[in-house]
């Protein structure tokens, strides 16, 4: 069952995903999709897959990587997703996060979410993803999650973090977006 909006008394939240997995739709996309949905009720308003962005990562003036820059910094609520690679997110997400100035996702709730093939690397998301969004200025109320890569399309696999952090990002969101 669906939860109902994080937001229900004030304007629906901007929400989106940001993945940094080399494969295009691939199993970490569908994960963050996964986690906006229910979260908030509905499918995310801006979905990046830096897969699409190709060698325009490095070109500091390519003008469709500035909008995804600016399109993120707008929103109240982020999944910044990745696989798990070499015990850390890919080198696509850091290209990407390293486009945004100091404070850049200020007032941005923010979830880090990692992939995995195993549970040894549980707890990168939270070591290595998450003080990146920190410094990037996210707000950041709960702790990362991190999902085994073959259980990615099991809603159990997010059930106890859905039940844990449901409340506090709800909290975190309504008072980025206005609410109460």
């Amino acid at each position: 069952m669906t939860e109902p909006p994080v937001n229900q008394n004030s304007p629906i939240p901007r929400t989106g995903v940001v993945v940094g997995n080399p494969k295009p739709a691939s199993r970490t996309f569908q994960a963050a999709v996964h986690v906006v949905e229910q979260l908030t009720g509905a499918a995310p308003e801006l979905a990046i897959d830096l897969a699409a962005f190709a060698s325009g990562l490095l070109d500091w003036s390519d003008p469709e990587v500035a909008a995804a820059v600016e399109a993120v910094r707008g929103l109240d609520l982020v999944v910044v997703a990745s696989p798990t690679y070499k015990a850390s997110y890919t080198g696509l997400l850091k290209v990407f996060l390293d486009r945004f100035p100091s404070n850049g996702l200020d007032s941005v709730v923010a979830v880090p979410l990692m992939l995995g093939a195993g549970p040894g690397h549980q707890l990168a998301p939270e070591v290595f993803l998450k003080p990146v969004l920190a410094e990037l200025g996210a707000l950041l109320p709960t702790r990362a999650l991190y999902v085994l890569d073959g259980a990615h399309d099991d809603p159990a696999s997010y059930e106890a973090w859905l039940a844990s952090a449901r409340t506090r990002i709800a909290s975190a969101v309504s008072g980025v977006s206005g609410g109460a």
